[in-house]
């Protein structure tokens, strides 16, 4: 039976186990991936923690697997799929779960991999990376103007900073002093983490915040908000709508399409974004994975390789 990690209740780390999962059959609009490859996020142990996306009922399906991004290559089509085809290596979000051998994602946010582009680099592009693409997007700085990007070290921030800077845009990066190097390395400009953190980014940057890229919430949200005198320059995918609205702010808005997805894939093959990809596990030591994502202090992304 194909082997996949999964959570079998809301809670903590102790709900995870790994389990005997059927091969999933696709659907009409879905496609069947063998995975190479899974993409490690945030948003991953905060749904084992019970954490609702926008329009999710909360009803959810135990033991369910872990994981929203994969890459791999094509083991079956559903009905209606005409674009992609058994033996196709592609990347994209997953239906439910990607930690695992076996996968499902929906065409329509599924994307041909490039021959140029690793399956491990791919499969951290549907989440992080295109999350970062839609709001330097939603933003639509000019070059020159000045952007703060909060935990700019981590997988959406590390790619947001490449991409607003392949636009010409300054950016401030906050992020721990252990991440000053990468920070720096990406192009941005470093201002620590901590109480008093707006006292800090005004120092460094003088002439002013033009908007906001909010990637962490709570107080460092409340205080990067009142760096700005035009609050509809404030987006965040680290915190609940109504509390952004609250400041004036909006949610990032995610396209999720598959023409997001070769966009992204562009950026890396061009030299523009690199998934910085830092540390890889096997599949069978997916809860350190998990954990090292967790804990917090990584630099770029984490990905679990699959073997064939």
């Amino acid at each position: 039976m194909p082997k996949a990690y999964v959570f079998t209740q809301y809670g903590g780390p102790e709900t995870e186990a790994f389990a005997d999962v059927g091969r999933p059959r696709p659907g009409a609009g879905e496609v069947l991936v063998a995975v190479r490859a899974a993409g490690v996020n945030p948003v991953d142990w905060k749904l084992r923690e019970g954490l609702r996306r926008p329009g999710d009922s909360g009803d959810r399906a135990f033991p369910a697997v872990f994981g929203s991004e994969v890459s791999g290559v094509v083991a079956e089509v559903g009905d209606g799929v005409t674009a992609i085809a058994v033996g196709d290596e592609v990347f994209g979000n997953t239906v439910a779960g990607g930690y695992a051998e076996y996968a499902l994602l929906p065409a329509a946010v599924t994307a041909h991999k490039p021959a140029g582009l690793s399956f491990t680099d791919a499969a951290t592009l549907p989440v992080a990376a295109a999350t970062a693409y839609d709001g330097i997007r939603q933003l639509d700085l000019p070059a020159g103007a000045t952007l703060l990007v909060t935990g700019a070290g981590g997988g959406v921030g590390a790619a947001a900073v490449q991409i607003a800077r392949s636009l010409g845009v300054r950016v401030v990066g906050v992020a721990s002093e252990g991440k000053k190097d990468f920070v720096e390395s990406l192009g941005a400009v470093h201002v620590p983490s901590g109480p008093d953190l707006a006292r800090r980014v005004r120092a460094a940057a003088p002439g002013g915040i033009d908007a906001v890229y909010d990637l962490v919430g709570g107080e460092v949200l409340t205080e990067a908000a009142g760096l700005l005198a035009d609050r509809t320059r404030l987006i965040t995918a680290g915190a609940p709508p109504e509390t952004v609205a609250e400041l004036g702010g909006a949610r990032v808005t995610r396209a999720r399409t598959t023409a997001v997805l070769d966009a992204v894939a562009h950026l890396v093959l061009t030299g523009v974004l690199d998934p910085h990809v830092t540390r890889t596990y096997p599949l069978d030591r997916a809860g350190e994975a998990l954990r090292a994502v967790e804990d917090g202090h990584t630099r770029g992304k984490i990905v679990i390789e699959v073997a064939r």
